[in-house]
């Protein structure tokens, strides 16, 4: 089934916008394919360092250029319980690549922060840069040129993205993109934000805190709400990065390790060496790029992919930008209730029908273009299914349920939640910024009230202590972009806004800084691009100014003669404390190369 007519008009808007960039980019795949693998040009010596712990066998395989070889690339830690499970993987993958004739060696590792431990802590402040320090260590593990095809081992936030970044730098190779899986459900998540708050008002000591936040983030596997991270492993599989339903299954079970084998399999099947060459340069292409915008709208995901995705498709010559998500968006129902956006959690979308049931709806609405090349072959039908563990232990797929195990948790399109995914560009006087509204009740899509500016979300949190807040206002937090401090996610602002929205008061949140995935009830204009640190609008507002923020008509707006407002002089803001300690001190250069929001953020500059 083709697309929708407004689908494909996006998407050829895009194709146009991108045509030269992406010639570029496909004549450099090309001419990268044509050599590949280089082992038969690689010195002897080149060639020595490179196979010198493999088997004798093996050796003779890698020299002759006769068997393909992967190259992993592994994210694996103890700090994040998404990467945890990967210790395993390589050997694992190795195994089942000697089983299938082939080689696996692991190329690299790159870095993984776990956002969870940073959150409101100077390392926070790395992490945004984080995804492009891992685009350039997975760079340098697959710069030994040994490789047929790469295996990318990523799960959460910056670091799938990274890692994309990396794969259609190297486009000429191969990808295939295996994941953990989520934890097992533990607290639920609406329990564990009601004693966020409890302690916020002090009703509640750090123990009880600390116990709750443990029974909720207590094992291996993704964090179980609906942020950036599981975000992430929907769009690999809805842009067929993945092989088909291999997003949400739970590590550590007899399943996983199957899927991972038959990634493994696949990855091999699909270089120069077999039958169906697929570089991911030519496979991942401007109706990937939609399909993954798309799903981000359908499942209601995190706001952290409206700088990621643009930045991911930058590497391959697409030029996507905001409009045409927030476009999308208008046109894209929301048939997923994930927290924050419900109650639910990842595992309950699983069992309701996960991501088989979500594409083949999507499919047969013309949501999504079908006509694509994915890691599995020709066509994103094949993902309409569900994997389950056969009896001789490998994967069996079926097709998705007909009928959703829990419409209160994902439902059919013909009974969507709502008919948009609720992220809209709002744009005005102070800028562009992007809102996600399908968490915040209609009735708190337009708020006007006073500003009350700060430079700091500490500054915030200290004010609601002294008991300033007991009001309706508009929180303005400035110099939090990628140039004046790399753009850390201000999720400490989340409930200490959230008790306020309780109590009656009308709140909203305005900053040129992020939140993540899990930003939730409290409508929040994010990512105010140009940031304060570039002379934005934003750096302008003054206590009592009245803003105005409509989610309904797309507009942010403080309501002050323009004449007036482009007179004010420019703030000053002390950033010094910014620049050094918990390694800030080395990414100076990262934060003066980063690009606006809109742009991705980026060091390495957009298509």
């Amino acid at each position: 089934m083709t697309a929708r007519n407004d689908i494909q008009a996006i998407t050829e808007r895009i194709r146009e916008r991108s045509k030269v960039s992406r010639e570029i980019y496909l004549d450099r795949v090309n001419a990268a394919a044509g050599k590949t693998a280089n082992r038969g040009v690689l010195s002897c010596g080149n060639l020595a360092h490179g196979f010198a712990v493999c088997s004798p066998s093996e050796k003779v395989a890698l020299g002759g250029d006769k068997v393909a070889n992967l190259g992993i690339i592994t994210s694996y830690n103890d700090m994040l319980s998404a990467h945890q499970p990967f210790e395993t993987y390589p050997q694992l993958i190795k195994d089942a690549a000697r089983e299938a004739g082939g080689i696996a060696q692991v190329a690299g590792g790159v870095p993984a922060m776990c956002d969870g431990v940073t959150q409101g802590q100077p390392g926070m402040e790395l992490s945004l840069f984080s995804r492009d320090v891992i685009a350039m260590s997975a760079a340098i593990g697959l710069s030994h040129n040994m490789f047929d095809a790469a295996v990318y081992l990523g799960v959460c936030d910056k670091i799938v993205p990274g890692l994309v970044i990396a794969a259609l730098t190297f486009g000429h190779l191969p990808a295939v993109f295996v994941p953990a899986g989520p934890m097992t459900s533990g607290l639920p998540n609406d329990e564990k934000a009601k004693v966020r708050q409890l302690y916020a008002e002090g009703k509640v000591g750090r123990a009880e805190l600390l116990e709750a936040e443990s029974k909720s983030y207590h094992g291996p596997g993704t964090c179980t709400f609906y942020g950036t991270a599981n975000s992430n492993q929907m769009l690999m599989e809805i842009m067929g990065l993945h092989t088909p339903g291999a997003s949400f299954v739970n590590p550590g079970t007899p399943l996983r390790d199957a899927l991972t084998r038959e990634a493994t399999k696949r990855a091999l099947a699909i270089t120069h060496l077999g039958n169906a060459y697929t570089p991911v340069g030519r496979m991942i292409d401007e109706r990937s790029v939609v399909n993954g915008v798309v799903g981000l709208h359908a499942t209601g995901g995190s706001t952290n992919h409206t700088i990621h995705l643009i930045a991911m498709a930058a590497a391959a010559g697409i030029r996507l930008t905001w409009q045409d998500i927030s476009d999308l968006s208008d046109a894209v129902p929301l048939l997923a209730r994930v927290y924050p956006n419900g109650l639910s959690d990842v595992n309950h979308f699983q069992a309701a029908g996960g991501m088989g049931f979500l594409i083949r709806e999507l499919l047969d609405a013309g949501l999504l273009h079908e006509d694509v090349q994915t890691v599995w072959g020709e066509g994103l039908r094949p993902y309409a299914v569900e994997a389950k563990l056969g009896a001789d232990g490998t994967v069996v797929r079926e097709a998705a349920p007909k009928v959703s195990g829990d419409e209160k948790v994902l439902a059919p399109a013909s009974k969507a939640f709502q008919p948009s995914g609720g992220l809209k560009v709002l744009g005005g006087n102070l800028g562009h910024a992007i809102i996600k509204t399908s968490a915040v009740k209609p009735e708190r899509r337009i708020i006007e009230a006073p500003a009350l500016v700060f430079d700091s979300q500490q500054g915030l949190n200290d004010a609601f202590k002294a008991g300033l807040l007991d009001r309706d206002f508009i929180a303005v937090i400035r110099f939090q972009g990628p140039k004046a401090n790399g753009m850390p996610e201000l999720h400490k602002l989340t409930t200490v806004l959230g008790i306020l929205q309780d109590r009656g008061h009308k709140v909203a949140l305005v900053t040129d800084g992020r939140m993540s995935g899990a930003s939730g009830k409290v409508p929040a204009a994010i990512h105010v691009t140009p940031e304060a640190l570039e002379g934005g609008p934003i750096g302008r507002v003054h206590d009592g100014d009245i803003v105005r923020l409509d989610a309904e008509a797309g507009t942010l707006e403080v309501l002050v003669p323009a004449g007036d407002l482009a007179l004010r002089p420019e703030p000053v803001c002390d950033l010094s404390g910014n620049e050094h300690g918990m390694g800030r001190e080395l990414f100076a250069g990262f934060r003066q190369m980063a690009g606006r929001a809109d742009h991705g953020a980026s060091a390495f500059g957009t298509a």
